[in-house]
């Protein structure tokens, strides 16, 4: 694409309406050469609404094509591989067209830059973290989340289904999933997207919700309990990796500890998160914590301990 039909787009994605003989006085050439920069405009996917008559026109529709990008090399190679991260994460709003925009970049770069791509990949790759769990409703929770609109949802609880409406005020990616924070009778409630059977957009929005950034960046509101939990060196360092954990401290001639303030009804998700260490952590307080994740082991455990019992009746008889 020249320059001239670039500036032309540019021109157009003003969403204003020209006439061809008013684009062809702007750049210097004849009226015939501005209908072909059209023309070809709209064969590469710019659309362009036409008005016929004295006070007809062009201009670009709402859907419209953005103007390209022009990159040097290096900054080529890190789209390209942004682009390719992207198609590693599973149900990305409006990622429909994921795998296709990085064909079409690639396509339009130079051959020197193609070749430097093609020995990128031989020394890069993205592992994502796996899961089956499909999520075919972010782009409608999001475009809800962005216009402050309701839902009314079909939702997979651990309790079972049921039909409920809430204000989505947008998503993240977290550990393989979609989480869907929501408001819901003046408060809000974490989903996940993967759980949602069905969901339609209503007309009702509510102007006062946060964003999904300020809801991020708010102070929980709810009563936390004092909370102190050991770790082993291993156990600190695996404790990097979880946000909940981050601020895990060194006490001297006490090895590495996390205290902090655990809402009651966060119980239940924290000792199934302290499960995955095993002995490399251990509850010190509250009670109530250390007996859950206690009890996690001990279920943990019974499917060996009958194992065990089952060997030793057969070397009894």
């Amino acid at each position: 694409m020249n320059e001239r039909r670039i500036a032309l787009m540019r021109i157009l994605d003003s969403r204003k309406k020209y006439t061809a003989r008013e684009l062809a006085e702007r750049f210097g050439v004849s009226v015939r050469t501005i209908q072909r920069d059209l023309d070809y405009l709209q064969q590469t996917g710019l659309p362009l609404y036409t008005e016929m008559g004295p006070h007809g026109g062009y201009r670009a529709l709402p859907n419209r094509l953005l103007p390209p990008l022009h990159l040097a090399r290096d900054e080529a190679l890190g789209l390209f591989l942004m682009l390719q991260l992207l198609e590693n994460i599973p149900d990305i709003p409006f990622g429909s067209v994921r795998g296709h925009l990085s064909e079409h970049y690639y396509a339009e770069l130079p051959q020197d830059v193609q070749d430097s791509i093609d020995q990128l990949k031989e020394y890069i790759s993205f592992r994502m973290l796996p899961t089956h769990a499909e999520s075919p409703y972010t782009s409608i929770i999001l475009e809800a989340a962005l216009n402050k609109r309701r839902v009314n949802m079909h939702y997979r609880s651990v309790s079972g289904e049921k039909w409920t409406e809430v204000y989505p005020i947008g998503l993240y990616f977290d550990h393989g999933y979609w989480y869907m924070p929501a408001h819901s009778r003046d408060r809000i409630i974490l989903y996940r997207s993967d759980r949602v059977i069905t969901i339609t957009m209503l007309e009702e929005t509510l102007d006062s919700l946060p964003t999904l950034q300020e809801w991020l960046a708010s102070e929980d509101s709810r009563i936390g309990i004092p909370s102190k939990i050991k770790f082993t060196a291993l156990g600190a360092r695996l404790a990097g990796s979880d946000a909940l954990f981050q601020n895990v401290s060194h006490q001297e001639g006490q090895g590495q500890e996390w205290q902090g303030y655990i809402p009651v009804e966060e119980f239940r998700y924290v000792s199934r998160l302290l499960l995955k260490y095993g002995p490399e952590a251990e509850v010190i307080y509250p009670k109530e914590l250390r007996m859950r994740v206690k009890e996690l082991l001990q279920d943990s455990l019974n499917p060996y301990l009958k194992d065990a019992k089952a060997d030793d009746e057969e070397k009894d008889n």
